[in-house]
């Protein structure tokens, strides 16, 4: 990456609110998922580095939802809290079972939300 390129990052980071960051962590996890997906039908490299961002990220998300010093409701916190186990539960059942099919759901969630965080929910 060029100098002025990593400037550049460094001041998107430091300017971009926690939402835009969650939302654009969540895009790189998709776009990890979909880039396995594409090529699945050669091979699957890449699915457990993926897998891998995909349950630190929501590992990261449901602590946060479990801490009782959030901000959001109970309500708010319970829904990501039952999100969070289910990507986490698909996350284990593709490391045991590689389906391609169960790829989906996952980046279909990815997406969803970091659209509702960015305020581009449909």
């Amino acid at each position: 990456m060029s100098t002025g390129a990593q400037a550049y990052a460094r001041t998107a980071q430091t300017t971009a609110s926690p939402r835009d960051i969650e939302a654009q962590a969540l895009l790189k996890a998709a776009r990890k998922l979909q880039e396995v997906m594409a090529n699945w039908a050669t091979t699957d490299e890449g699915l457990d580095d993926a897998l891998m961002f995909n349950r630190k990220l929501w590992s990261i998300f449901l602590g946060e939802a479990m801490n009782d010093e959030n901000p959001q409701s109970a309500e708010v916190r319970q829904n990501i809290a039952n999100i969070g186990i289910f990507v986490l539960t698909q996350c284990a059942a593709l490391k045991v079972k590689r389906e391609v099919e169960s790829l989906q759901s996952l980046i279909d969630i990815n997406r969803n939300i970091a659209a509702g965080l960015s305020g581009r929910a449909s």
